[in-house]
């Protein structure tokens, strides 16, 4: 599923929509009475982690802020400098994923699912599932065939048209109404208010390292990606106990989860597609063989991690003597 770095630029994809007015209204969600949107205006757009917040008010009401004065698009500037690479396009998840890959990874884990509806409030909250994405002013079109071999493009969740003439079209995502935002901006890997204690509290507990990871309340907008990405550059093997690791090495690991994340937005941002190093590969950038495996807790959903076993030596206890947090 989309992680934190494409659903922050899913949101800077629906920003310059923002104080605009819902003209029509379409899309295939059985969840959502998309007619509900029709007439009302988009107040606000956020991201918190994987989660799209869009906010929308009856069109007399207030507008809400311009594209230029939310954060994101501040962030965006680099933008200016970065040469884009085709028009809008589909900012979901960058490699197409292998058959196994996709049955593990189209079952979110319980810290990644959306919490039940609350009832009707004025945001609605947009969880994506596997190759979910937004498009604005264009539709996605199919770019291979399917399973039956049928080339049909896929079906769109939600579309908006706005009074402007543009649109937005949203697939394969879970929308629910919500008061508003559900989210701790502490443990947003992409927040400014990211709490690096917090953090390295989370790292330090008993568990496989590659389960803490992907907790997202310490965690949030960290998925499988970054997970095996950033493992490998701290040189940690995903099965070792965080209580085993050095303050130090888990210092490394944080600094290499901040890094690649917002490096991966920054990419994203200018038009560039992402180079995992041992994500769906067979090898390690030195050449050696990468192993596979599906781990998760025992309660929970098991996802699949890439390591190398020479560059990622697994951690025995009495191995070493890790420094306490403080």
């Amino acid at each position: 599923m989309p992680e934190g770095p494409s659903v922050r630029k899913f949101q800077l994809l629906t920003s310059p929509f923002v104080g605009q007015v819902v003209a029509k209204v379409g899309g295939s969600s059985r969840k959502l009475s998309v007619n509900d949107l029709n007439a009302l205006r988009l107040q606000d757009s956020q991201v918190h982690g994987k989660n799209l917040y869009l906010a929308f008010v009856a069109a007399e009401g207030p507008v809400g802020p311009t594209a230029e004065e939310t954060a994101l698009q501040r962030e965006a500037a680099c933008g200016a400098h970065c040469p884009a690479q085709g028009q809008q396009g589909q900012a979901g998840v960058p490699h197409p994923h292998s058959q196994d890959d996709e049955l593990q990874e189209a079952q979110n884990s319980r810290s990644e699912a959306p919490e039940a509806a609350e009832g009707r409030g004025n945001w609605l909250r947009i969880h994506f599932g596997m190759f979910g994405s937004v498009r604005a002013n264009e539709f996605s079109r199919a770019s291979r065939a399917n399973k039956r071999g049928d080339w049909k493009d896929p079906v769109p969740r939600l579309v908006l048209h706005f009074e402007s003439g543009g649109f937005l079209v949203f697939y394969n995502c879970r929308m629910l109404w919500c008061s508003s935002p559900r989210a701790d901006p502490a443990s947003d890997i992409l927040s400014v208010e990211f709490h690096r204690g917090q953090a390295l509290c989370a790292l330090r507990a008993p568990d496989p390292i590659c389960y803490t990871l992907l907790d997202q309340r310490y965690f949030s907008g960290l998925g499988n990606i970054i997970k095996n990405e950033i493992l490998y550059l701290a040189r940690i093997h995903p099965l070792t106990p965080g209580s085993l690791l050095a303050l130090s090495d888990l210092e490394h690991l944080l600094d290499c989860a901040l890094q690649f994340s917002s490096e991966w937005l920054h990419s994203k941002l200018c038009g560039q597609g992402l180079h995992p190093q041992v994500y769906q590969k067979e090898q390690c950038p030195l050449g050696h063989p990468l192993m596979k495996g599906t781990f998760g807790p025992l309660d929970g959903f098991k996802r699949l991690t890439w390591w190398c076993p020479q560059c990622q030596p697994e951690l025995l206890p009495g191995d070493g003597d890790p420094s306490p947090v403080t």
